[in-house]
């Protein structure tokens, strides 16, 4: 274990960190994070329409379309949201208008995914003709499309800015003026290039993405257990370097994380069955059945050292139960520490693995129906997983199920490291009295 905690330390740790401060996978990072509350508030909404008690049903029927738009303007457009907020975080990385980036973002996106469409209607004896956008293109499938059009936006926005190719305006014009004009021949370029490639070559980006990574988004997000094991195994490794695991892992896998609860939170909405959604792995089903107290599933870790025989490692428990219980682990991954620790290294790579193993198996039978909602990660892990599995209270069960499992993982290492404490607080001690 020594041995390997050095090589990971030596040859991992370097090139984990230039990946997780790249400057465009921070702003991809950010970007997304920047959409959670109204994906997470349009949740609710998919929710609330799906409260399984009849009576309740019956009061919101007769408001079931009103109440379906904000999911449908929250969830349902992510992808437009996301435009924005990557390229005005791009932006800012680069010290340039932040809003005037975003703009052009959300423009570029526009043009490159989604084509107008002429249609004629006869309502009520009158014909109305007109162009309409289907808001369907801007979901969760046309994410990695956003993403592109915004970080080639940003570069082209940089690049016309260093050389100079923009209109100056005087010095003591308004800074909203003045951004303003300097971003008028980037706009011009940038309408230019994606109406080019979209309409005069008819190259789809989205299309194009999504055929070339479908088979990555299906190895991590979708029903592999393989991949949801990778998945878990590298965010706890990077933990245990040291390295935010989900900072590292974040811009390549958050995507298709969004994109999957996206997906089967739309197939709910549209009447699929939660046990027929189109996919296991989403970020709720490591988060409720996995990640139970945080990352490396450590509230069990936080159980034992509450009835520790160590003074540190008690008093350590005490303060890491409220954050833990709220999924909230920091204060036991650095005052463990668990980073590069061999000994509790080990269950915190371990036990999510098996609990893993565990959910995905319950999914597979049926027993628990797959993830339809969108919680804050804050929530606590039982109560989320009946609200987001469809309110199946077997989807609290199997997260209780999943901490006592978690728990008997890390005991026998619990007791390792407490004894190796409780001798070094003796000495302490001994030392103190002589």
């Amino acid at each position: 274990m020594e041995k390997l905690m050095n090589f990971l330390e030596v040859k991992m740790m370097p090139t984990a960190t230039k990946i997780s401060g790249q400057r465009h996978m921070q702003a991809i990072r950010s970007g997304i994070v920047a959409t959670l509350p109204l994906t997470i508030v349009g949740s609710f909404f998919t929710i609330l329409l799906n409260i399984p008690i009849e009576s309740i049903a019956a009061v919101i029927e007769p408001y079931r379309a009103m109440l379906d738009i904000p999911f449908r303007y929250t969830v349902g457009i992510m992808s437009l949201y996301s435009a924005f907020t990557i390229g005005h975080h791009l932006a800012e990385g680069y010290k340039l208008d932040a809003r005037s980036a975003g703009l052009l973002s959300v423009l570029s996106f526009l043009i490159s995914t989604v084509v107008p469409v002429r249609v004629t209607e006869n309502i009520d004896g009158v014909v109305n003709a007109g162009r309409y956008i289907n808001i369907a293109n801007l979901g969760s499938a046309s994410l990695f499309a956003a993403i592109v059009a915004s970080i080639v936006t940003v570069e082209i926005f940089r690049f016309m800015k260093e050389k100079n190719i923009t209109i100056k305006m005087p010095d003591g014009v308004p800074p909203e003026v003045a951004n303003s004009f300097i971003a008028l021949l980037p706009t011009a370029a940038v309408i230019f290039l994606f109406v080019i490639v979209r309409y005069v070559f008819n190259f789809d980006i989205n299309s194009f993405l999504s055929t070339l990574l479908l088979p990555l988004k299906g190895l991590l997000t979708g029903n592999s257990l393989f991949g949801g094991l990778l998945t878990v195994f590298l965010i706890t490794i990077f933990w245990v370097m040291g390295i935010h695991g989900p900072a590292v892992m974040g811009p390549v896998i958050r995507p298709f994380w969004d994109m999957s609860i996206a997906e089967n939170i739309e197939a709910y909405t549209a009447g699929v069955a939660a046990s027929d959604m189109p996919n296991i792995f989403t970020e709720q089903f490591i988060q409720w059945y996995v990640w139970i107290g945080g990352a490396g599933a450590t509230l069990a870790l936080v159980f034992l050292f509450l009835f520790s025989k160590s003074q540190y490692l008690k008093k350590l428990g005490r303060l890491s139960l409220l954050p833990g219980l709220f999924n909230i682990n920091e204060p036991i991954i650095f005052g463990a520490p668990i980073v590069m620790n061999p000994i509790l290294a080990i269950p915190f790579i371990v036990a999510p693995l098996v609990t893993t193993t565990i959910a995905y198996t319950a999914f597979k039978l049926n027993i628990i129906p797959l993830m339809v909602a969108r919680l804050p990660f804050t929530v606590i892990a039982p109560f989320a997983a009946w609200m987001s599995s469809d309110w199946s209270v077997m989807a609290g069960v199997l997260v209780v199920f999943n901490f006592i499992v978690s728990l008997a993982i890390y005991y026998p290492f619990f007791k390792v490291f407490e004894r190796q404490q409780i001798a070094t607080e003796d000495a302490a001690i001994k030392e103190g009295g002589a």
